[in-house]
Parts: C-alpha cells; structure tokens; sequence
C-alpha cells in the first residue's frame, strides 16, 4: 500500500465516525504528520486531488451519497418483493442489480469524501506550519 491509499484509508476510518470535520482533520494530523515526511505530502496531496474526479454526478455523490442510492435500494426491495410474492425469479435480478448500484454508490461516495478530508488535512497541515514560519520570523 503506497502512502496515498495509506492516507485515504486513514481517512475513511475517520468519515465513519460521527464527528465535525474540524475534529476529524484535527484527529488525522498527527497521523499524517507520522505517516508522510512533510516534504513529501505536497506530492502526495496532488496525487490525491488528481483522483478526485470534478464533474457533477461526482460531486453530488460525495456530498449526497445517500440520496443518490436511495432510489436503487428501492428498486432493490421491489424486485425482492415481486419475486418473493410473484414467484417470478427475473424479478430476483432487479434485487441484484439495484443493491450492487446502491452498495458501489454509497462507497464510491465515502471514498471520494475521505479523499477530500486527505487533501483538507494537508492543507490544514501546511497552513499551520506556514503560520508558525511567519511566527519566528525576525
């Protein structure tokens, strides 16, 4: 595992618990901090950013995950029920089919909010340490 999927897997461990993003971002700088080399995780930040996609369907699944897969956990739960009452085994298809689509979109859509927590805590990371340059300077 290279330091980017190392880093987005320490964010989505901390998008699961149920926190502000301040103190989510303030849980993952110190193990960023340990986990990449500062002069590094400028490098790192826009390997991540670069796999971010920037179209709409995208956005509005990192911000609407849920919202976005309700209608195929729908779609899954009829096509349950009309086969389990119809006794027709085509409709199990529409089970399959609507649960996988709602499954990958809601991880699709945890995944692309941990990414965006990564490159926010880079950031946050690199804004404090310019602070504290201008701190000392004389």
């Amino acid at each position: 595992m290279g330091q980017k999927e190392h880093l987005i897997a320490m964010a989505e461990d901390e998008v699961l618990e149920y926190s502000t993003e301040a103190r989510k971002i303030e849980k993952l700088r110190p193990k960023f901090g340990l986990a990449v080399p500062y002069p590094q995780q400028a490098k790192v930040r826009e390997e991540i950013l670069a796999d971010i996609p920037d179209n709409l369907l995208a956005k509005l699944v990192e911000t609407q995950r849920q919202t976005v897969a309700l209608p195929f956990w729908g779609i899954g739960g009829l096509g349950l029920l009309l086969g389990i009452s119809g006794a027709q085994p085509l409709d199990f298809i529409a089970t399959v089919v609507g649960f996988a689509a709602a499954f990958n979109i809601q991880k699709w859509g945890f995944r692309l909010e941990a990414k965006r927590l990564a490159v926010k805590t880079l950031d946050a990371i690199e804004s404090n340490l310019q602070a504290e340059r201008q701190k000392t300077k004389p």
